[in-house]
């Protein structure tokens, strides 16, 4: 009977938190949302199952050694990372919060003797430093959407660089938003905090998760589910913000045809972006170099099964360990607090303002420009969600006009929003970092 009851002592329904409990509801939301609603599921479905294995209780998969070690240990264990850490109090808490601010040398004592005392990395948290941590899973992801990515469309018609650079300014309104909260009293966001959460205006979850992880790791979790989600919901946030902005007449206005880009053009324009951005702003290197990279591998002709594996197996292969690692933050601890409302509506206020602006920037362009007109619909593909923002263009433009085809116009934008939010990454990480 005692073997039974010790048993029934070490299960996770008994040792399951209300906090824990809510998480795994929130995950199973997550694979709802991803499973039937369509989701982004490429990404909500690792995330949803990683957040519900990260909040299993006694499990640790997302701690890591001293964390588990911390979590478990017996008074004397516990006295002696109280000694490492250089505190008299023994109480996990305590010892927990001395780990997390303690210096690298410190860390590497501590995780010493965790694994002298029997206790491991978590599987998520092994995952987490090695997708996440070392910054390498939305690198290349990065290379393999710059190998699904032609540029035609923007090298046809280069003004609508503008459009991307223009839906940029949602990023930077965010930032601003978050410390006039901060300012105020409502939230307590750090500088590197804001620019991580501004960077959800982009509607770009890899450059989000990236930034997050130099800037503001313990918010990742947070800032990557919102990503994904207002990604999932640019049909649904998009045309109400593009309908009040436009006339009926702007609606139906037509582009002309766009020209015929050469192959040359197309090897040339990731060389030529990459040196000209990385000499001005050599931040933002990282992820545009991996970009312009899987570009040049798609367009040059000569390294097709390099392409090939760069935009299917490498992408997806890497897409199942970011999502687990993302959901690795998904624990009760870091994502059960007002902060998490409040990325979320700064989340969508920033994608909001990124596409308002996009139109704007359309509707100015017309007026201060001659030439060809241009609609100011494809202004808020200008967020770099490719290529769902350039679909939601085109929807709006054949509902005023059945013959105006917008989806290769505003793949410019799109493009060019992918290129602006990588960008604005290198200017939050070079000033706030």
């Amino acid at each position: 009977m005692d073997k039974v009851l010790e048993l029934w002592q070490a299960s996770g329904i008994y040792n399951i938190s209300f906090g824990q409990f809510v998480m795994i509801v929130i995950g199973l939301l997550l694979l709802f949302l991803a499973i039937r609603k369509n989701f982004e599921p490429l990404l909500l479905v690792p995330i949803g199952f990683g957040g519900i294995l990260a909040n299993i209780p006694e499990a640790g998969l997302a701690f890591s050694a001293v964390e588990n070690a911390i979590h478990f240990a017996s008074p004397e264990l516990m006295a002696q990372f109280a000694n490492i850490f250089g505190i008299t109090s023994t109480d996990p808490h305590d010892v927990l919060h001395a780990y997390h601010v303690s210096n690298p040398s410190t860390h590497a004592a501590a995780s010493l003797l965790a694994n002298d005392s029997g206790y491991n990395n978590g599987m998520l948290y092994n995952f987490y430093s090695v997708a996440i941590a070392s910054g390498v899973a939305p690198l290349v992801i990065f290379m393999g959407v710059g190998a699904m990515t032609d540029f035609g469309p923007l090298l046809a018609n280069p003004k609508t660089l503008f459009l991307g650079a223009a839906a940029q300014f949602g990023i930077f309104a965010t930032v601003l938003g978050a410390v006039g909260l901060t300012q105020l009293g409502i939230m307590d966001f750090s500088i590197q905090d804001a620019a991580a959460i501004g960077i959800i205006g982009g509607a770009d979850g890899p450059t989000a998760i990236y930034v997050a992880s130099l800037l503001s790791p313990q918010l990742l979790g947070a800032i990557a589910v919102a990503a994904y989600s207002y990604m999932a919901l640019v049909p649904l946030i998009q045309p109400p913000i593009m309908r009040a902005l436009t006339t009926e007449s702007e609606r139906q206005i037509k582009m002309v045809q766009l020209r015929h880009i050469s192959k040359t053009e197309k090897i040339l324009f990731p060389i030529c972006l990459l040196v000209l951005v990385a000499l001005l702003l050599p931040d933002a290197a990282p992820l545009l170099g991996m970009f312009c990279f899987g570009n040049l591998m798609r367009e040059c002709g000569v390294v097709d099964r390099l392409s090939d594996t760069a935009q299917n197996a490498l992408i997806n292969i890497v897409t199942i360990f970011l999502g687990l690692s993302v959901g690795s933050k998904l624990s009760a601890d870091k994502f059960l607090d007002l902060q998490t409302l409040g990325i979320l509506v700064l989340g969508i206020v920033a994608f909001g303002i990124g596409t308002a602006c996009g139109v704007i920037m359309a509707k100015i362009m017309n007026k201060m420009a001659g030439g060809n007109a241009i609609n100011p619909l494809i202004g808020s593909a200008g967020v770099s969600a490719v290529p769902m923002a350039a679909r939601v263009s085109n929807k709006l433009g054949l509902e005023a006009n059945s013959q105006n085809f917008l989806l290769m116009h505003a793949m410019g934008p799109n493009v060019a929003g992918v290129i602006g939010s990588a960008v604005a990454a290198g200017v939050m990480i070079k000033f706030v970092s």
